[in-house]
């Protein structure tokens, strides 16, 4: 078998920077010591360090917040929404109940005329003016004659009137 070489360790270089043990900020202010295992790390990190949570816990209090919010938005939306249908409603009522006056105004300015009301009453009432003959047409009935025999389905007219109402009833439940 072949031996195979040991690698060498790499060498950290610092590209030319001053190492960060050494370096020094540039506002004038005592350069800190460095905390190994946290160079690179942002604020959050170091915020997030202080209050003792892990990434899940603090995924899951994120998620808390927002389901929080999300309910705390979603009920006063839910009344807009419904207080807005309402309103819709209220002003299709409200213009119907426009036109329902605007009609009887309109109908108002005709039984103005004098000549209006008299043809009103004539036709409703039947009304005559004195001196006048009135005259009923009375047209016969559709349904037919008493004598008239009708189907075996329906009794007869005649015979419904001699007929005791459970004697009716019976007769209407046996024929099915």
């Amino acid at each position: 078998m072949a031996e195979v070489p040991a690698r060498e360790p790499r060498k950290r270089t610092t590209g030319g920077r001053r190492p960060q043990s050494v370096r020094r900020p540039k506002d004038g202010r005592p350069a800190r010591p460095v905390v190994p295992g946290r160079a690179g790390r942002g604020r959050t990190v170091r915020a997030a360090a202080a209050f003792g949570l892990s990434t899940t816990r603090r995924a899951a209090v994120f998620a808390i917040v927002v389901c929080a919010l999300a309910l705390s938005v979603a009920v006063p939306l839910r009344t807009y929404l419904g207080q807005r249908d309402d309103v819709a409603v209220e002003e299709q009522r409200q213009a119907e109940l426009r036109a329902q006056v605007e009609a009887l105004e309109e109908r108002k300015a005709q039984l103005d005329d004098p000549a209006q009301v008299e043809a009103e009453a004539r036709r409703r009432l039947r009304y005559v003016m004195p001196g006048e003959t009135p005259y009923m047409v009375e047209l016969p009935d559709d349904g037919g004659d008493e004598n008239d025999t009708g189907t075996g389905d329906e009794p007869k007219k005649g015979k419904a009137k001699d007929e005791s109402w459970y004697q009716l009833l019976w007769n209407a439940v046996s024929r099915e």
